[in-house]
């Protein structure tokens, strides 16, 4: 076990952990207002979504796992966090047959990844107060 969860810290390390441009795609798309407004949204519901995952357990609830996963992986990929979108798609794909100390090591990377993904931002990008960001204590 220690071996796959190191193997697969090592790979996800190899995914940026944000790529800027994925952002500045979306400016151009959706324009600067509502890229960071939905970028802060994302921000939330992925705090929100990590601290829920800690409530739960694989074997009794791998089909609303899996739909979270699927639904991180999307929103982390669309604002170019791959590390995290890498991530939340090894959750989803493995949710059901997860035992629970390899699902609490993959949210551990997962924490980090949202951590490091966040520390990159430049701040004149935020949109909220830097102290209120913080997911997890």
């Amino acid at each position: 076990m220690f071996d796959v969860t190191v193997g697969l810290a090592n790979a996800i390390d190899a995914e940026p952990a944000r790529e800027p441009r994925a952002y500045e795609a979306l400016v151009r798309e959706i324009g600067e207002d509502g890229a960071g407004e939905v970028r802060d949204v994302f921000w939330s519901e992925t705090c929100a979504r990590l601290q829920s995952f800690r409530t739960l357990s694989p074997a009794q609830h791998h089909a609303r796992i899996t739909r979270e996963a699927h639904s991180l992986k999307s929103a982390a990929g669309t604002f170019g966090y791959f590390r995290l979108a890498a991530l939340a798609l090894r959750l989803e794909k493995t949710a059901e047959s997860l035992g629970e100390t390899e699902f609490r090591a993959l949210l551990d990377l997962m924490d980090a990844a949202y951590a490091a993904a966040h520390a990159q931002e430049p701040q004149g990008e935020l949109a909220w107060d830097a102290r209120s960001s913080r997911c997890f204590a």
